[in-house]
């Protein structure tokens, strides 16, 4: 069977990122094992408040970008943000997410924890954030949503604690200076030579898988 291997770049404190998580499932569902879809991290809200304190200080600081964010997802109709997100709820670091999230991932990829259990979680901790208004730069916060999905708890810590989590979004990182992705989301096709960044539309990268998979069968293809 012909596959399409996509790597997945995102932060997860990123509301586009956020918007397309709906995208990225609605492919994962159409094309099942025609694609591979493989997710990393890029720092986008490193430093979240930071940011906020450098991009929107002349535009309504931490409440203009929490508007900010309830208009994309209005308009895109993704459902109700929390009215917290952003305005009194401000991460300290998207890389908290990131590296437990990761260590949910060497757990899985040693078949300690279920297959799919990292997507699961981001997804989860996204929605926790958005829509619930959760600080999913703490500890505690991780650890509960990780709980709520059904993770066994152990597996995880045994990942941050040897360091395996740490190393793995590294690797992360690394792929994607290599890439040199600086926009959350990014979607690297056919070994990183196309690439959609931003928001883009549900048809525009199906079109793109279109094209790849008819390329690799035999056909003629523009991309």
């Amino acid at each position: 069977m012909q596959r399409v291997e996509i790597l997945h770049f995102s932060d997860i404190l990123c509301v586009w990122a956020y918007v397309e998580q709906a995208r990225v499932t609605e492919l994962a569902a159409t094309f099942g094992a025609q694609v591979d879809i493989r997710a990393h991290f890029v720092q986008v809200f490193g430093d979240a408040r930071g940011k906020l304190v450098r991009g929107w200080a002349d535009r309504g600081g931490g409440a203009g970008y929490a508007a900010h964010v309830q208009d994309i997802c209005e308009r895109f109709e993704i459902g109700p943000i929390h009215p917290a997100c952003w305005a009194q709820t401000v991460p300290s670091s998207s890389l908290a997410c990131h590296l437990y999230l990761r260590a949910i991932g060497v757990a899985e990829a040693a078949g300690e924890l279920p297959s799919g259990a990292m997507d699961q979680a981001a997804r989860a901790v996204r929605e926790a954030f958005f829509q619930q208004g959760v600080d999913v730069s703490q500890a505690h916060a991780l650890r509960s949503i990780a709980a709520a999905c059904g993770l066994d708890r152990g597996p995880i810590d045994d990942a941050l604690e040897r360091g395996l989590a740490h190393a793995a979004l590294d690797r992360d990182l690394e792929l994607g200076r290599t890439h040199d992705v600086r926009m959350s989301p990014t979607l690297l096709f056919n070994e990183g030579r196309q690439r959609l960044a931003g928001n883009v539309g549900y048809r525009v990268i199906e079109a793109n898988v279109r094209e790849l998979l008819l390329h690799r069968e035999g056909g003629a293809s523009w991309c």
